[in-house]
């Protein structure tokens, strides 16, 4: 449960307690500090858990949670409410991180045909095989099109269709994405 802060009361919010955080947006909305503030409390774990998976790493993470969040700020007084503000602020982070990733390729001198920008990385042996990967770190160094698409639908359980919509690529590259990001795990993590 968390505490947020509505003008000068603290009011304990249950992310499913629509009502509250609807007044919330609502006063945000009018450029109260104080209710986007809470917002923010609510949701920042779960949007930061979003770009740690996302961007695979801790640095590029917390920027691009930071930013997610200006963002929200900025384009507040813009929201419809046809979706939950959760579900609005989720569109925002996956599109600052793949934002962030498409600038990066864009900024790579090492291109590579196939778009897999980082699969030589990921599938150089271990420096020392005796340590166990993870999960959250052999995600980490998925290519980064791979990453997306597998946080995308087997983290966060979003459909092909919705993916392609969200990364502008084509639902049959997502499923290859996928496919592939599936392989290399399997790869790393019984390696």
């Amino acid at each position: 449960m968390n505490e947020a802060v509505l003008g000068t009361t603290a009011f304990a919010m249950d992310p499913g307690e629509p009502d509250l955080e609807a007044t919330l947006v609502a006063r945000a909305q009018a450029r109260e500090v104080a209710a986007f503030e809470a917002l923010y409390r609510l949701h920042v774990g779960r949007i930061h858990a979003l770009c740690r998976r996302l961007a695979g790493s801790q640095a590029l993470a917390e920027d691009c949670t930071q930013e997610a969040f200006v963002q929200a700020w900025k384009a507040l007084p813009h929201f419809r409410g046809d979706s939950a503000f959760g579900s609005w602020l989720h569109r925002i982070a996956v599109n600052v991180v793949l934002g962030h990733q498409r600038a990066a390729l864009r900024r790579s001198a090492w291109l590579r045909d196939d778009g897999d920008h980082a699969l030589d990385a990921c599938a150089a042996p271990a420096e020392r095989p005796d340590v166990a990967l993870d999960l959250d770190r052999a995600i980490a160094e998925l290519p980064p099109g791979a990453r997306a698409v597998f946080v995308l639908y087997d983290i966060e359980g979003h459909q092909h269709e919705e993916i392609a919509a969200l990364t502008g690529l084509a639902v049959g590259t997502c499923k290859a994405h996928l496919h592939r990001a599936r392989r290399l795990l399997r790869a790393r993590l019984t390696a």
